[in-house]
């Protein structure tokens, strides 16, 4: 399989490195110094770069006939202008905000425990999200996607960064040293607590998901999400 990389920081070089382990080949290392961008000779794009870049690489390798599997968060709000033009053009588009096998396990977890604490009326919730200081957005596009999970087995409207009320989903967000990646969701009540943790040892996890993701979205063709490339069942 030939890959191209858009955005070749930390996390591409880690792409890099375990593709190839897999028996992949580079052909395109994308960054914003590049100029011409070799569509033909991708067989899928893998985009890590930056959210001011994210929403043109994606429409790019699409309109170039290259399936596109994006990891980049922060820019989410034209999500809805990348899925028309996905399938316009009929292309293949996989988007995840965290591409780790046990973060994607969480969110159904997440989304199971919302559900069973919603009938309760006796616990309030809250996120809170840490991650190294390098990362560009806040909150992270995992805790969004906890938020929205739990949004949709209960009574909150929405989420709000680093606050809350009645209707919302607090999330706090920490930057701290290098931390790849903690996500912690807690129910408070008057009488105790529960809550629920993932915390990440290295970026590997979401590497490796990202190039299984690559792999599997060959000859597809909509808009996906790792639920389906792990057969968790639902969107």
């Amino acid at each position: 399989m030939k890959i191209g990389l858009f955005g070749y920081g930390k996390m591409g070089k880690m792409i890099e490195q375990i593709a190839q382990n897999r028996g992949h080949e580079i052909v395109a290392r994308i960054d914003e110094n590049s100029t011409e961008i070799p569509y033909g000779d991708m067989d899928v794009a893998i985009d890590f770069s930056v959210p001011e870049s994210a929403v043109s690489n994606i429409k790019g390798c699409l309109s170039g006939g290259v399936p596109v599997v994006s990891g980049t968060t922060g820019w989410l709000e034209k999500f809805g202008e990348v899925r028309d033009h996905c399938l316009k053009v009929q292309g293949a588009f996989l988007y995840a905000s965290n591409f780790s096998l046990g973060v994607n396990i969480f969110f159904e977890l997440n989304r199971m425990l919302a559900g069973m604490i919603q009938n309760s009326g006796e616990y309030k919730v809250r996120i809170d999200e840490t991650h190294h200081i390098h990362k560009l957005d806040a909150p992270s596009g995992t805790a969004i996607t906890l938020a929205e999970g739990i949004i949709s087995q209960t009574d909150y409207k929405q989420w709000e960064l680093n606050k809350g009320n009645v209707d919302t989903v607090p999330i706090h967000s920490h930057r701290e040293g290098e931390v790849p990646g903690t996500h912690v969701i807690t129910y408070s009540g008057s009488v105790d607590e529960i809550s629920i943790r993932h915390e990440a040892f290295s970026r590997e996890g979401f590497a490796l998901g990202a190039v299984v993701a690559a792999e599997w979205i060959l000859g597809k063709q909509g808009v996906f999400n790792m639920k389906d490339v792990l057969n968790l069942g639902g969107k």
